[in-house]
């Protein structure tokens, strides 16, 4: 076995492979030619040191050349970009949480370059950038204020530092959850200066546990909506509206991180025991808070509605500005709550919702139509497998509905290697792996995705070993 020291000194000095490729490729930036070409050398140098079979002569060759060519392409390649989604998670975190409406996206395009933002429409004087989106939340959830800032920890942040800080907040055991990111209510409360009171147990807490917590130093009687878990079994815990009365009688504000956002109740599995946030203000409760890119459908944002006084001590902490959203953000937002202005009953034609509600023999149809394509151009084993969903990103855990999937491999890679493949594609193409084989969950995919995407497999399969059937 040849000593890899021996073939690393093959590897030439950067500053020459960067000449040789300036002559080839004059019109390269020479930063990224250079960047590009120590990608190359690094991936040659892994390659070597972890017993690969490697061509000792290749920087000579027009291999590197094209090798860099192609590494050219991947560091000018946008990072955020579109994709496809075969996951089967509608609000997948690491791709973007809600797809965004037409409206919404027509929206962000058109304010794109300069936008109304901080001034009135009509008399060019400034205003408040939210003012048009407070109020169209006002009117479909029946609250007295509101306002938004750039995400939901953002508003937990907020609301806790505006109407708590040096003072006690109680809350539940059971409601002290950790989202994605390492995002812990403990955490974000002692950030906030506010001191957090636990009452009761993991599994049960009573009104009476609140009662016994009150007394001078209270600021705030908390309610988090468990939004990434759900708790079965022998468990307790006071409803919002015990907590609202509770509160009035002790004069002590009520808070509800609601978290997943539903703006109304919606009549589609699997939302129907999601509590909703027009449900949450017929309560009473002092300030209300919950993400837009989650079941609301629109983008990353958090929502605060509740009491005018409530939401004005939000708006007058420092910590306001510093969390404020971007005029992207609020275009998306007012187009999306502009949809549910314009279906007030029903279920509001949003992409999520849709996507929910397509029947299932539908996508079977899709799925085995998408399938035989595949076999047909492909040298892919392929098959149709009706399987089971999860929205994602902590919203109805636990909470199941119909999906399905083309399942596919080859005799002549991995379906690890299948899967880099179709995300290093034009376009980029996310799916799951099970049991060694790829699922591309149509469900996830827009109807009008599914012949990009059977085209995007095609192309990620077609140059593997094997005869096409």
């Amino acid at each position: 076995m040849a000593d890899p020291s021996d073939t690393l000194r093959v590897i030439p000095a950067i500053d020459a492979l960067v000449h040789r490729c300036a002559v080839a490729l004059p019109h390269a930036s020479r930063p990224l030619l250079l960047e590009a070409i120590r990608d190359e050398v690094t991936r040659f140098r892994a390659a070597v040191r972890a017993g690969s079979a490697v061509d000792r002569q290749w920087f000579d060759g027009p291999g590197f050349v094209t090798a860099v060519c192609d590494a050219l392409e991947r560091v000018q390649r946008p990072r955020h970009e579109g994709v496809l989604n075969a996951t089967g998670i509608l609000l997948h975190t690491g791709l973007g949480r809600a797809p965004l409406c037409d409206e919404a996206r027509a929206a962000v395009d058109g304010v794109a370059r300069y936008a109304i933002v901080e001034v009135d429409p009509d008399s060019g004087e400034r205003d408040e950038r939210e003012v048009r989106i407070a109020r169209l939340l006002c009117d479909l959830t029946g609250a007295e204020a509101a306002t938004v800032v750039n995400n939901n920890a953002g508003a937990t942040l907020l609301a806790l530092s505006a109407m708590a800080a040096g003072r006690e907040v109680v809350v539940s055991r059971g409601q002290l959850v950790e989202i994605g990111g390492g995002f812990r209510m403990p955490d974000v409360m002692a950030a906030s200066g506010a001191s957090m009171r636990e009452v009761g147990t993991t599994n049960r807490t009573h009104r009476a546990d609140y009662v016994g917590a009150i007394n001078a130093a209270t600021g705030m009687l908390l309610k988090v909506h468990p939004s990434n878990f759900r708790m079965i079994g022998f468990t307790t815990a006071p409803t919002l509206m015990d907590l609202v009365e509770l509160g009035k009688s002790h004069g002590v504000p009520v808070g509800y991180d609601l978290g997943s956002g539903l703006l109304r109740a919606i009549d589609v599995s699997p939302l129907e025991d999601e509590p909703d946030v027009r449900s949450a203000v017929e309560t009473g409760a002092d300030l209300i808070w919950f993400s837009g890119d989650k079941l609301l459908c629109g983008p990353q944002a958090g929502i605060l509605v509740g009491r005018k006084d409530a939401v004005a001590m939000a708006r007058r902490h420092p910590l306001f500005r510093a969390l404020r959203p971007g005029k992207l953000d609020l275009a998306a937002l007012e187009a999306t709550l502009l949809v549910y202005r314009a279906h007030p009953e029903g279920v509001p034609p949003l992409p999520l919702f849709q996507a929910l509600a397509l029947p299932q023999a539908e996508l079977v149809a899709a799925a085995r139509e998408f399938a035989a394509r595949i076999e047909r151009e492909t040298a892919a084993r392929v098959h149709v497998r009706e399987t089971v969903g999860f929205l994602g990103s902590g919203s109805a855990p636990a909470r199941e509905f119909p999906g399905v999937a083309v399942a596919l491999n080859h005799a002549a890679t991995t379906a690890d290697a299948i899967a880099a493949r179709l995300r290093a594609g034009r376009p980029r193409v996310h799916a799951r792996i099970e049991a060694d084989e790829v699922l591309l969950e149509l469900r996830s995919i827009f109807p009008d995705q599914r012949e990009v995407l059977a085209t995007a497999v095609v192309a990620a399969l077609r140059d593997l070993g094997g005869e096409q059937r």
